[in-house]
């Protein structure tokens, strides 16, 4: 389940005044999920047996099978994890010393529905894979990316004077540009 959850994106949730990253993997097997207000990072991983028990006690009127027991609280999380919040469902998060719980409230065939997600401090090793390591990668990238688009401006630039020093003209006033100044550039987006 956590290698893939690797695949799985980053998204911004809100509950109540609280903002955090979440994502979350879901199977027949169990789920996984990591959530962070990028000052903690919490996880919670559990099995179809755990998910069983830990619905016999949280909804003793319904009897369902785990495989589909997952499945519902996947159309749950995957309509919160993208951004749209389901009328029928009540989501709240409680932190305390010991981790975070993620309380949701819904319907499940007619009947009251609820389960308690009960994350713990994800250990160091896994902050690192599925935060810090991507982070770095996407800022390395980023900054191989901005290099290449600064020599393609450079590159342009020295086309444009070629055709200025050969007599081409621009048709149209509105579309000169002045060079591109890589120093301040740099210092702008440092400031920024």
């Amino acid at each position: 389940l956590e290698n893939s959850l690797l695949t799985q994106p980053w998204a911004s949730v809100c509950f109540g005044e609280s903002t955090f990253l979440a994502k979350v993997c879901f199977r027949d097997t169990g789920y996984i999920l990591l959530i962070s207000d990028l000052t903690s990072v919490w996880y919670e991983s559990a099995d179809a047996e755990a998910v069983g028990q830990r619905s016999k006690e949280l909804n003793k009127r319904l009897t369902v099978h785990v495989s589909s027991f997952l499945n519902h609280l996947c159309n749950l999380m995957c309509p919160l994890l993208a951004g749209q919040s389901g009328a029928t469902t009540a989501f709240s998060c409680h932190r305390s010393p010991s981790g975070l719980r993620l309380h949701v409230k819904s319907e499940l065939s007619g009947l009251p529905f609820c389960w308690d997600f009960h994350c713990c401090p994800a250990p160091l090793d896994m902050v690192s894979r599925h935060l810090v390591r991507p982070l770095i990668q996407m800022n390395l990238a980023l900054q191989c990316q901005v290099q290449e688009l600064i020599a393609l401006l450079l590159q342009k630039d020295a086309e444009i004077e070629d055709y200025r020093e050969s007599g081409a003209t621009l048709s149209r006033d509105r579309l000169r540009t002045e060079p591109f100044q890589e120093e301040m550039f740099q210092q702008n987006f440092m400031a920024e």
